[in-house]
């Protein structure tokens, strides 16, 4: 046996002895703590879903009894984690309020604090919802006034998957000029007019992945079950340092929190589906359908159309849009914001002007979700098309005016269906379209091209959303 080596005790060796010793009572006090165990989700400082049956949930040794306690109401519960040392259990929410506090009891105590009550969402999507910082427009002048208690973030990290997780990394926050920083931009400025607008306590969850197709939030059974989606999820297109297996954010980033009480989603994605356009429709409303049933709630989902831009394969981005539309319009409890008129380069994927899209948003729940009326919030779009003569007729469903001298955007089109730029007159909700070139018009199309940015809009500044009265096969090339 060798001899132990003296060595002597330098500053260098106290600090690292200084180091092991802070490790050997980390690990001491954890071995000791207690065995009530929470998905980061619940902890302080989080927003819980008002007038609801909360889902509190976590882990703890086989057979221990848990007693909690909601400050709101001081009543108690009690549950007892079954064999595989798991607990649920369900709390009712008052009407938004707090700060509250719970206090859990088993053979350790966890209590809690700062809680409010009031209207959960998730942002999700791809780099869009993703954006945040100094390359938003207006967020210099936003952040020195950002502070709100009455606003919390939730962002969960970038992170991926082969099954799901019952639980992710992230913390509450309070939302200031440093935990917006690096917050989404969109879901923001939808979360600030909610509560201007509602006055109560809004939480906000970010799970989004800048670069990701849909088929990554989407488990992956149900799209290995479905062989067009599953055909459609080989053509990925996926930029290096992306996940481009179906389900894997899902995994890591959705299947923790659908324990988690929430009011509804917005959803900001699509230009990672723009090759696979003709399948989006069904590769989206089959999203939302598994992401409700998991919930076991049938929430709101509001999408935002993507944005002109000068994609590779042509008329991609026109198909992906009209996608969108398809879902919002036919998809039960879903909608759309339009935003083609936020766009200051139709070479840039992300437009700056995110506050915006997240007002836009905000006034979509704002209607349809909690009732508020006095604000414009829907697009003008096409509702009917009758052919008199050389005309096409085209009936909106509101009321729309041009911003300039005459609309663009239009194209007409007969049987053999060869587009030519329109010439159209406006009578309130009612569009007379024609050219020279057409005796016998057949379609008309708006805005229905990858960078088109048109300037036709609702009497309150909503644009027209782009539309095609034709089902003829596009090209992609």
């Amino acid at each position: 046996m060798f001899p132990a080596v003296k060595k002597p005790i330098t500053e260098t060796n106290m600090i690292y002895m200084r180091k092991i010793l802070t490790v050997a009572l980390l690990c001491a006090s954890l071995s000791s703590f207690g065995n009530i165990r929470l998905p980061n989700i619940l902890s302080s400082n989080m927003v819980l879903q008002q007038q609801s049956k909360v889902k509190l949930w976590g882990a703890a040794d086989p057979n221990e009894k848990i007693a909690i306690t909601t400050s709101w109401d001081n009543k108690a519960y009690e549950v007892i984690a079954t064999n595989n040392a798991r607990w649920e259990i369900l709390v009712e929410t008052p009407a938004a309020g707090g700060p509250f506090t719970i206090t859990l009891k088993g053979k350790n105590t966890i209590v809690l604090n700062n809680i409010l009550i009031g209207e959960v969402w998730v942002c999700s999507g791809q780099s869009n919802m993703e954006m945040n910082g100094m390359g938003v427009e207006g967020m210099k002048e936003e952040l020195p006034v950002s502070r709100n208690p009455n606003i919390r973030f939730f962002h969960i990290p970038k992170t991926t998957s082969l099954h799901p997780q019952d639980n992710c990394a992230g913390e509450w926050t309070i939302c200031d000029s440093s935990t917006l920083k690096s917050f989404s931009a969109v879901g923001y400025f939808f979360g600030k007019r909610l509560n201007s607008n509602l006055n109560i306590p809004i939480g906000l969850v970010n799970a989004s992945w800048g670069g990701t197709a849909a088929e990554i939030w989407t488990p992956d059974s149900i799209i290995n079950a479905d062989p067009v989606l599953k055909q459609a999820a080989t053509k990925i297109s996926i930029p290096g340092g992306r996940p481009y297996i179906p389900g894997y954010a899902f995994n890591g980033m959705i299947a923790p929190i659908t324990n988690y009480a929430i009011a509804g989603t917005i959803w900001y994605q699509g230009e990672n589906n723009t090759g696979t356009a003709k399948t989006y429709a069904k590769l989206l409303a089959t999203m939302i359908d598994s992401w409700r049933t998991l919930w076991q709630k049938d929430f709101p989902f509001y999408l935002v159309q993507i944005a002109p831009y000068k994609y590779g394969i042509k008329n991609s981005g026109a198909l992906l849009r009209e996608a969108e539309t398809q879902v919002a319009d036919h998809h039960p409890n879903t909608g759309m914001v339009v935003i083609t008129d936020l766009v200051a380069d139709t070479n840039n994927v992300h437009p700056t002007n995110k506050k915006d899209v997240g007002l836009r948003l905000a006034n979509l729940a704002l209607a349809e979700t909690y009732h508020k009326n006095g604000f414009a919030y829907k697009s003008p779009a096409f509702k009917s098309l009758n052919i008199k003569g050389n005309k096409a007729i085209v009936t909106l469903d509101s009321a729309v005016q041009v911003k300039g001298k005459t609309a663009t955007e239009f194209v007409i089109a007969g049987e053999d269906q060869v587009f030519y730029p329109a010439d159209v007159s406006i009578k309130n909700n009612t569009l007379t379209v024609s050219s020279k070139e057409v005796k016998t018009p057949v379609a008309v199309r708006f805005g229905f091209r990858n960078t088109a940015v048109g300037n036709v809009f609702s009497k309150e500044g909503l644009p027209l959303a782009p539309f095609r009265t034709d089902s003829w096969e596009v090209e992609m090339k």
